[in-house]
C-alpha cells in the first residue's frame, strides 16, 4: 500500500468513463413475451433509446437516432411509450422529444404522427400511452398550452385515434373526461373493461402532499361517467392504483403515515415502511398484480426492495439476488416481473422474477464492470444526530482505493451532496460520479435530510415550511460529525447539489461558514422570483408548502433566498447551468451573480447550451465533473493524478 496526499490518488475512473455511464434504464414493460425498456444513451447527444430484448436474449435498439423517447409533460415526464404485440409485430406508441408528438412505428416502416403540432405556447404533450386496438386509439394524458405563459395550460384524459386522422387536426382527439383536476395520471381500465381508475390533484399541492383516487365507469360512448372519488384527499397521498385480476382495486396511501398498499380500502400489509414513493413522474410504479392475486411491490425504510405479496397473509417474499435497491420501475406479465435493480457494486440494471421458480437475473441493461471494482466506493449507510435530537440519514462513501492510503495525520477532504427534490431520496447505488471522486482521495457524504422520502410522512414534513432551514442544518449535523469524529477535514469540507440540492448548496454557503467551498448546479437562489409565471406549471405553487403561503409569509421568502445573503457569501464556488431550462431558468444565477459583483468571491460560472434541468450530454457530464474537480483541488490544495484542465475562478 503506498502512501500519497488525498485528493492526489491516480484513478481509471476519469470523467469520460462516469458520463458514459450516466442514468439508468426506465419505462420497462411487456410486449408480448418481450421485455422493453428506455436507456439513456449519452453520447448520442442525451436521447433516451427504447431498447427490447428479443426471445433469443439479444438487446437491440427498436428504433434508430434520432428517435428520442421521452415526454415533457410536468416537465419531468412521465412514460413515454406504450406497445402491444401482433401477428405482423409489435404496435408501438411514443413521443418522440423534440416535438412531443405521439408517433405510432410498426416493423418495415417509419415512425408517423398521431398527434398535431399546436403553435399556441408550449404546445400539445403526452404521456402515459395505452394502446386499444379493439377501439382503435390510444389512450394518454394529454397536456395542452392554452396561452403564452407557463400556468396557461390544462391537463385532461384523451383518445387519440391510431388511424392518424389527428395528426393535423385536435378536434379529432376526443377527451375523456372533463377538466376537473389541474394534474392527472393516466387511466388504468379494470380488467373487464367497464371502469378505469387514476389520480388527480390540485394547486397549491404536490402529489405527496395530497391526492384523489377517481373511478369512472365506461361508457358506450368511450367516455368516462358517473367519475367519483374513492380514496385520498387533501391530506391523503395515493402514490399509484391498479385492478387485480378479480377486479379489485389496488393503491398505495400513506393515510397511516407511510404508503402502504390497500385493497378496496382495507389494508394489506400494515407496516412502517413505503410501499411507495414520491410521484415526480407520472406513470412510476412500485407494485404491480400479478394474474394468480399475488402483487410484486417495491418496499422498505430507506431502500426499496423487490418483494412479492400475498394479500391474503399480509406475508411479503423479497427476491433474493445481489440487488439492495429497486427504482419505480415494476411490470408483470403472467408469472413475470420485470424491475430496475441495483446495489453499491452495480449499476442499475434490468432485472426479471420468475415468480413460479423465485428465480431472478438481470436480462437487460447488465452492469458490466467499467473499471476494477477495486476502485468503487464502499459506503456504509448511517444516521447521524441532527439539532433536537432529530436523526439524519446518510450514505457516507470514505476515500477508497485498491493500494493508496492517506499520510499519517491527514484527514481526507470531504463533500457533502445534497440531493435534489427536495421530496425525494438518494438511494445508495454504484455511482461512477462518486468513485470519480472516493478513488482519487476525496469522501463524499450524500444526506437524505428532513424533508427526505422513504422514511415516512412525519419524516418527509420536517421540512414543511422549513426548506433552507432543516436541510442546512442536516446537511451541517453531517459535515460536523465526520469532522469531528477524525473522518474528515474539518477546513476541507465542500457542499455540491442540483436542483432544490443547489438550493441547499446556495443557502448552505451563504449561511454557514462551514464549507470551504461548493459546486451549485442549475440551482434557486431567489424565492420571490420562482413561483407562478417564473418556472413550469408543476412546481409553481410548491414554495407554499416548503416555505409557507407568500401572501403570509412574504419576508420569510427574502430572509431564506441565497440572493438576499450573497454579500455574506466569501467560499469559492462553481455554478452550472443548462441555458434551456424552464424549470430553474439561467434568470436565476444572472440576478445571483449579479448581487456579488464587485465583492471579490472567487467563482466560475459555465453554461451549456442544449441541456436542460439536469445534463444528459456526455460532453456536458465530462465538462462538469473536470470543473468540479478543478475547483476542489484549487481550494484544497489537491493535485490530482492525472490533471484536469484548469478551472478559471474570477472575482
Amino acid at each position: 500500500m503506498q502512501t500519497q496526499p488525498y485528493g492526489s490518488w491516480p484513478s481509471p475512473v476519469d470523467a469520460a468513463l462516469a458520463a458514459a455511464h450516466d442514468g439508468q434504464p426506465e419505462w420497462v414493460g411487456y410486449v408480448g413475451d418481450e421485455v422493453w425498456w428506455t436507456e439513456p444513451r449519452p453520447a448520442e447527444g442525451g436521447r433516451r433509446a427504447l431498447v427490447r430484448r428479443t426471445a433469443d436474449g439479444r438487446e437491440e435498439p427498436v428504433l434508430p437516432e434520432p428517435w428520442n423517447v421521452r415526454s415533457r409533460v410536468i416537465e419531468y415526464g412521465g412514460r413515454p411509450w406504450a406497445a402491444v404485440a401482433g401477428d405482423g409485430g409489435p404496435l408501438v406508441v411514443f413521443t418522440h422529444f423534440a416535438d412531443q408528438r405521439l408517433y405510432r412505428w410498426e416493423p418495415g416502416g417509419e415512425p408517423r404522427p398521431l398527434t398535431p403540432v399546436s403553435p399556441v405556447g408550449d404546445g400539445l404533450r403526452w404521456a402515459e400511452p395505452r394502446v386499444d386496438p379493439a377501439r382503435g386509439e390510444v389512450w394518454c394524458v394529454l397536456e395542452e398550452y392554452t396561452g403564452d405563459g407557463p400556468d396557461d395550460v390544462r391537463r385532461v384524459l384523451a383518445a387519440v385515434p391510431l388511424d392518424g386522422s389527428a395528426a393535423e387536426d385536435r378536434a379529432a382527439v376526443r377527451e375523456l373526461t372533463g377538466a376537473r383536476h389541474r394534474f392527472v395520471t393516466g387511466a388504468r381500465l379494470s380488467p373487464d373493461g367497464r371502469r378505469a381508475a387514476w389520480l388527480g390533484w390540485d394547486h397549491p399541492r404536490m402529489p405527496w402532499d395530497g391526492t384523489e383516487l377517481l373511478v369512472g365507469e365506461v361508457g358506450e360512448d368511450g367516455l368516462l361517467h358517473e367519475v367519483r372519488t374513492v380514496a385520498g384527499g387533501p391530506e391523503e397521498s395515493v402514490a399509484q392504483a391498479d385492478w387485480s385480476a378479480d377486479g379489485s382495486l389496488l393503491y398505495a396511501s400513506d393515510r397511516g403515515g407511510w404508503w402502504n398498499l390497500y385493497r378496496d380500502g382495507t389494508p394489506l400489509c400494515p407496516r412502517e415502511e413505503e410501499f411507495a414513493g414520491p410521484l415526480w413522474k407520472l406513470g412510476l410504479s412500485w407494485f404491480a398484480p400479478l394474474d394468480n392475486g399475488l402483487v410484486a411491490v417495491l418496499h422498505g425504510r430507506g431502500a426499496a426492495v423487490l418483494g412479492i405479496l400475498d394479500p391474503e397473509t399480509g406475508e411479503v417474499v423479497d427476491t433474493a439476488g445481489p440487488w439492495t435497491e429497486f427504482a419505480p420501475a415494476l411490470a408483470a406479465h403472467g408469472g413475470r416481473v420485470v424491475a430496475v435493480g441495483a446495489s453499491s457494486r452495480t449499476g442499475y440494471e434490468v432485472v426479471e422474477l420468475d415468480t413460479g421458480t423465485g428465480r431472478a437475473r438481470a436480462i437487460g441493461a447488465r452492469h458490466r464492470d467499467a473499471v476494477d471494482p477495486a476502485y468503487y466506493p464502499r459506503p456504509r449507510s448511517r444516521t447521524f444526530t441532527g439539532p433536537g435530537g432529530r436523526e439524519v440519514h446518510a450514505h457516507v462513501y470514505p476515500p477508497h482505493h485498491p493500494d493508496r492510503t492517506g499520510p499519517d495525520g491527514e484527514l481526507p477532504p470531504y463533500v457533502v451532496w445534497a440531493h435534489g427534490g427536495p421530496t425525494s431520496r438518494v438511494p445508495m447505488v454504484l455511482d461512477l460520479e462518486i468513485a470519480y471522486f472516493t478513488s482519487r482521495g476525496i469522501g463524499v457524504a450524500e444526506v437524505n435530510y428532513g424533508g427526505s422520502t422513504g422514511y415516512g410522512r412525519a419524516y418527509r414534513e420536517r421540512l414543511r415550511e422549513q426548506w433552507g432551514v432543516v436541510d442546512v442544518e442536516d446537511c451541517a449535523a453531517v459535515a460536523r460529525a465526520l469532522a469531528e469524529e477524525g473522518t474528515a477535514d474539518p477546513d476541507r469540507l465542500a457542499i455540491r447539489g442540483g436542483s432544490a440540492g443547489g438550493w441547499t448548496t446556495a443557502a448552505s454557503l451563504t449561511t454557514t461558514d462551514l464549507y470551504a467551498c461548493g459546486t451549485i448546479s442549475y440551482p434557486i437562489f431567489d424565492l420571490a422570483t420562482w413561483g407562478p409565471g417564473d418556472t413550469h406549471d408543476f412546481e409553481s405553487r410548491y414554495l407554499e408548502s416548503l416555505v409557507g403561503p407568500r401572501a403570509e409569509v412574504p419576508e420569510r421568502y427574502a430572509e431564506r433566498s441565497p440572493t438576499t445573503h450573497a454579500h455574506r457569501l466569501t467560499a469559492p464556488f462553481l455554478l452550472l447551468q443548462g441555458l434551456d431550462d424552464v424549470i430553474c431558468p439561467p434568470a436565476q444565477c444572472d440576478r445571483f451573480l449579479a448581487r456579488l459583483r464587485g465583492r471579490g468571491v472567487p467563482h466560475a460560472y459555465l453554461t451549456f447550451a442544449g441541456e436542460g434541468h439536469g445534463f444528459r450530454r456526455a460532453d456536458t457530464i465530462v465538462r462538469a465533473l473536470e470543473a468540479e474537480l478543478s475547483l476542489y483541488a484549487q481550494v484544497f490544495g489537491l493535485d490530482p493524478t492525472p490533471a484536469v484542465p484548469k478551472l478559471e475562478l474570477v472575482t
